[in-house]
């Protein structure tokens, strides 16, 4: 017997209505390519969404077409993403840190029909115009005043579009199950693939998200997303922000600490969401200056393990850190570690071992492990093995990609992450490692990222990756490539170190000193890069040898 209540389909479009209605006074505070800082509320950005909506369906954009963004975070890109939901299209963000290659892959790939850039990344379209597709139409997110002169022939002004525009639009109903945005994987291993996420799923992840985090989805609250508009919709930013009737503060491109100090200082922002080394960089400005931005209480920390010294050291200050874990193929967040009150009360190292871990589950995204047999192992909090996922806001496979789809999901349609994992009774993730990332010596398993959590603990580190090169004898060895701070450690000081944590065959077998680590597409260290650089190496023994 079935229900008898209404059924509306959920549309990301709704959002903002409700946002402009409710919390009309919630505000947007962008850092402009521009130079000056731009502040709007969701009322205003609701009028301007309208008449962008009209642009879009007078420059032919029709449902299901794919028009792409290549943008910082901002208003305008803000309003990209429900303008080209609204009208059933399909919202494309674009990494402008992806190679030349990966890019002319990924606009070929999605079939851009339209693709809309901020000044600041228009040379890197004119160096790869003649890769991309012939038809695909221009827009300069700026106004006629500040156009920049460019080789991109009909090229037009986003600020001219929406001039004489309608402020009202009639937002049209479809399936709920219509696809609305596209955000394709880093590609670290082989072609980018594209995870594309529906109006269903998108609303779903925002009502899932502020359950979460109560103290963070409060109206009047001030959040800044440092994690872009161009990476998994700002970890859902967008939609959840609006929604409660939190606002948003915009950095532009400017991410060093310096900036994203005084901008938070200045705006007052309550929560900031980041990858670690983003808070690296700001953590070291804190330092510096002796005290918090005005107003900080909250941090999020996701893209990669939040390294427990970095953790420490915000909570000696204050500053409440949410461990949070996601994919791209989840919209993304599966986790969050948010402190509940009666937390408050715990000691402080079992409150730092838990915020080490990866958090709880969010609502609907379902877990399992499983040994290498692909058979499911307890959630002891002990047993290790791959973790496996599905969920409202898991992707069932990848956009136009058959062999991926069949590769990442089992045969009882869960999709597995490549993360190596425990799990407690109570639903507490642990990430131990990427399965890529485990090294495998002489048929041990060493954790590369228990290695490199304790090792950031040194005062003379700033940053460090454990990798694995090739050993003849134990198949693989542990190398350490630091970023040091000052001269940096010396291999005894790190074996000092590691020793209260480690056995002496876990330790890595050299150290290796380098001006900075090389980063992905989303601001994670890339260890494929690493071990291609290193591939060759020779540990001691072997030179000795030699």
């Amino acid at each position: 017997m079935l229900g008898t209540m209404m059924h509306r389909p959920l549309r990301i479009a709704d959002i903002l209505t409700f946002a402009a209605e409710c919390h009309p006074d919630g505000e947007i505070v962008s850092v402009r390519t521009e130079g000056d800082v731009h502040r709007t509320t969701y009322r205003e950005t609701a009028l301007r969404v309208a008449q962008l909506a009209h642009a879009l369906q007078g420059l032919g954009v029709a449902p299901g077409d794919r028009v792409a963004t290549l943008a910082w975070n901002g208003y305008r890109h803000f309003e990209l993403y429900y303008a080209i939901s609204g009208i059933g299209a399909v919202c494309h963000t674009i990494n402008p840190r992806l190679s030349a290659e990966q890019m002319t892959y990924i606009v070929g790939h999605a079939g851009d029909t339209l693709l809309f850039v901020d000044t600041t990344f228009v040379p890197i379209l004119e160096k790869l115009r003649g890769e991309l597709p012939e038809a695909l139409r221009i827009v300069v997110m700026t106004d006629r005043a500040h156009m920049p002169g460019t080789t991109l022939d009909g090229a037009l002004c986003y600020e001219e579009l929406l001039e004489g525009q309608d402020e009202a639009f009639d937002w049209p109903e479809f399936d709920e199950n219509t696809a609305a945005a596209l955000c394709y994987t880093s590609g670290t291993t082989g072609e980018p693939k594209g995870a594309l996420y529906s109006h269903r799923s998108m609303v779903l992840h925002s009502l899932i998200v502020p359950i979460s985090m109560p103290t963070v989805f409060v109206p009047g609250r001030r959040i800044l997303p440092v994690v872009p508009l161009f990476h998994v919709n700002a970890w859902g930013l967008p939609y959840t922000a609006p929604l409660t009737g939190a606002s948003m503060v915009f950095p532009g491109a400017k991410l060093d600490g310096a900036s994203v100090f005084d901008l938070m200082d200045r705006e007052k922002v309550y929560s900031a969401w980041g990858v670690p080394t983003v808070w690296l960089g700001l953590l070291g400005e804190i330092e510096k200056r002796g005290r918090l931005p005005e107003g900080f209480g909250h941090i999020v920390v996701g893209g990669s393990a939040a390294p427990r010294p970095m953790i420490e050291k915000f909570e000696a200050r204050g500053v409440d850190v949410c461990h949070a874990w996601g994919m791209t193929e989840m919209s993304p967040i599966g986790t969050t570690g948010q402190q509940s009150p009666a937390m408050a009360e715990w000691p402080k190292d079992r409150l730092i071992d838990w915020k080490s871990r990866q958090g709880r589950r969010v609502f609907s995204v379902d877990f399992k492990i499983v040994d290498e047999d692909g058979r499911p192992v307890p959630h002891d909090g002990k047993t290790v093995g791959e973790l496996y996922v599905r969920g409202n806001t898991v992707i069932g496979g990848y956009f136009e990609n058959a062999s991926a789809t069949a590769a990442a999901m089992d045969a009882d349609g869960w999709f597995g992450t490549g993360d190596v994992a425990h799990i407690t009774p109570d639903g507490i993730l642990t990430i131990t490692d990427r399965a890529k990332d485990l090294i495998k010596s002489g048929g041990e398993w060493i954790s590369s990222l228990d290695l490199e959590n304790v090792v950031m603990a040194h005062p003379k580190v700033a940053n460090c990756a454990v990798i694995a090169v090739p050993h003849e004898k134990w198949d693989e060895r542990p190398l350490l490539v630091v970023a040091p701070v000052g001269e940096g450690p010396t291999k005894a000081e790190v074996d000092e170190l590691l020793l209260k944590h480690f056995a002496r065959w876990q330790l890595p077998d050299d150290l290796v000193l380098v001006e900075e680590l090389p980063l992905t597409a989303t601001g994670k260290v890339s260890k494929l890069t690493l071990r291609r650089q290193f591939a060759q190496y020779q540990l001691p023994e072997q030179r000795a040898a030699v």
